[in-house]
């Protein structure tokens, strides 16, 4: 028998142990939407806006699941409304499509998507009412002569009757176009380019972009992938808006590169590169990879990159920060970053991630290896440099996760918002849905606030499970009143609704990409419809609208002219 003496030593231990296990729970962040991931080359991915008549003070969340679905989530902080979207349904399952937004003068929400690599195409939907994306407008196609990915839009206050489009698009490079508002009907065009602005000996340069706002877009990109290129090196150019004429390239004092539409400006890796044109590289190493995040203006102006060093054999990620002085690149060795933050054998780029606060970037949040209570985790943490480049402070914000915390991206223009900060939480595998990897990227989004919904106006709910018949998938799904019934269009695939004898259709079809786990071997045009067996519909009377909800995800608002009963 243990004796009394022993007995109390184990009790105190016990307590011990209890003690801190509850003095160290997990915490991963707040959920804002499962089953979502995000790549970081297409941005903003999330964004914050405020007007200043205090009507609008919104933020928005797109994400992409692995069933092929683009979404977004739209939180409004004056009324506590949380809604999730649907934006588009069966679309390639890839995280680099990642929906990104864009606020017109007209204070209506743009949202922009294309697939990766494998289509010359951008798709787009505007939402009808300012900053409200809950109603959007029809999906629009632009048409481009080369594949393209990783949307970014920007409005420059110097051209205020036309916006910009930068991505990877002519011959894989960083490609540029202007594109005139939306009429009417929604429709943009092409003003201006698509021009190619650089050309590098590596084949796939990636980069990031920023903007002032005002008359300048601020460029930093690489050699190529550094998968393909070792060393890879880092590069940054102006673009120059000249409030609407010619855009020019410059390097970061000024000096004119080229006139962007009589062809890219060539770039290497060489010797000979590095002493003539000095003031367009960031960072040259001699056998390391490097690769980029993200890039800020300081108060001065001053360009602030996330960037990352890789080494040879892809198993050493080191984090840094760079920041131009006024007179040269500072670069500050941050953290280690570990190796690939994911279980499979490929992608060995793929660091956990960076993310500079763009209201103050002297603010890094970083994914970095921790060890926790439940093993080696990747967290995320904040650390705070002085205008020396100095570390001064580190800050833990995610705590003995169970899944990997990666990919952080602080959300623009939100510095008055409680909600600053996202990221991706779980196991994720692979980029794509595919052979090989068909659990792709079974992540969620989590953010630094807890979200807390108020509820909904007064009105009805009524939602209801719509099983399918895979071999006759069209007509009549269900009557919910004489005046109110929900129909399969054979031919588009997609559902609609008849209201007192209108036809409302959705712009999404009843499909899904959950076929590419078995099919899909990569970018190559491929697609792969599969039918839903069953889905939830819901309907919801608010006000003088009927919100039809697909999965929980808003398909499509209707207005009513009087109150609508349904057989329940």
């Amino acid at each position: 028998m243990l004796n009394r003496r022993t007995v109390l030593l184990l009790m105190m231990m016990l307590l011990t142990l209890t003690t801190n296990i509850i003095a160290q729970p997990s915490f991963s962040g707040y959920p804002i939407a499962e089953e979502s991931a995000w790549c970081w080359f297409a941005d903003p991915r999330a964004t914050h806006y405020e007007n200043a008549a205090g009507t609008i003070n919104m933020s928005y969340i797109g994400y992409i699941d692995v069933h092929g679905n683009i979404k977004a989530t739209q939180y409004n902080f004056l009324t506590g409304e949380k809604h999730d979207v649907l934006v588009r349904s069966y679309f390639q399952p890839d995280d680099h499509n990642n929906p990104t937004f864009l606020v017109l003068p007209d204070e209506r929400v743009l949202i922009i998507y294309s697939r990766h690599t494998d289509e010359p195409a951008f798709y787009y939907r505007i939402s009808q009412a300012p900053g409200d994306i809950t109603r959007l407008g029809e999906e629009h196609c632009l048409k481009t002569q080369n594949n393209t990915t990783y949307p970014s839009p920007f409005l420059m206050g110097d051209d205020p009757t036309h916006w910009y489009l930068c991505w990877r698009g002519i011959s894989w490079h960083p490609t540029i176009a202007r594109l005139t508002l939306p009429d009417e009907q929604d429709n943009v065009r092409f003003d201006w380019g698509p021009y190619q602005m650089v050309q590098s000996t590596g084949a796939r340069p990636y980069a990031k972009y920023y903007s002032n706002g005002k008359d300048k877009l601020y460029m930093t990109y690489t050699t190529g992938h550094p998968d393909n290129e070792q060393p890879n090196w880092l590069y940054f150019n102006v673009i120059n808006i000249n409030k609407g004429g010619e855009p020019t390239l410059s390097d970061i004092k000024g000096n004119q590169l080229s006139t962007i539409k009589n062809g890219p400006f060539r770039v290497s890796k060489s010797e000979e590169y590095k002493q003539t044109y000095p003031l367009s590289i960031v960072d040259a190493p001699k056998d390391l990879r490097d690769w980029v995040w993200q890039i800020a203006l300081d108060k001065e102006d001053h360009p602030c990159i996330a960037m990352v060093k890789i080494n040879g054999g892809k198993n050493q990620h080191e984090y840094y920060y760079a920041k131009w002085t006024g007179e040269g690149w500072r670069l500050t060795d941050l953290a280690d970053g570990g190796g690939k933050f994911h279980m499979s054998n490929t992608e060995h780029c793929y660091s956990g991630g960076e993310a500079l606060d763009p209201q103050n970037p002297n603010i890094i949040y970083l994914s970095i290896p921790t060890d926790g209570m439940n093993g080696r985790v990747y967290e995320i943490w904040k650390y705070t440099l002085n205008n020396n480049g100095q570390i001064i402070n580190k800050e833990q914000i995610t705590k003995n996760s169970y899944k990997n915390n990666v990919r952080p991206y602080v959300l623009p223009n939100s510095q008055g918002s409680p909600l600053r900060l996202c990221w991706m939480n779980g196991e994720y595998q692979y980029w794509l849905v595919r052979k090989g990897y068909p659990m792709g990227y079974p992540t969620r989004v989590m953010g630094d606030y807890q979200l807390q919904p108020r509820g909904s106006k007064k009105g009805w709910t009524y939602s209801v499970t719509i099983k399918m018949d895979t071999e006759h998938y069209e007509g009549e799904l269900i009557k919910l009143s004489k005046y109110c019934s929900i129909h399969l269009d054979a031919s588009t695939l997609k559902p609609y609704v008849l209201l007192n004898g209108k036809r409302y259709d959705s712009t999404n079809q009843l499909l899904s990409s959950d076929n590419w786990a078995n099919n899909s071997t990569g970018t190559t045009s491929d697609n792969w419809p599969t039918k839903l067996q069953q889905w939830q519909l819901t309907l919801r009377q608010e006000g003088s609208c009927l919100w039809i909800l697909r999965d929980g995800f808003v398909d499509q608002v209707i207005p009513l002219k009087k109150k609508l009963k349904i057989k329940k």
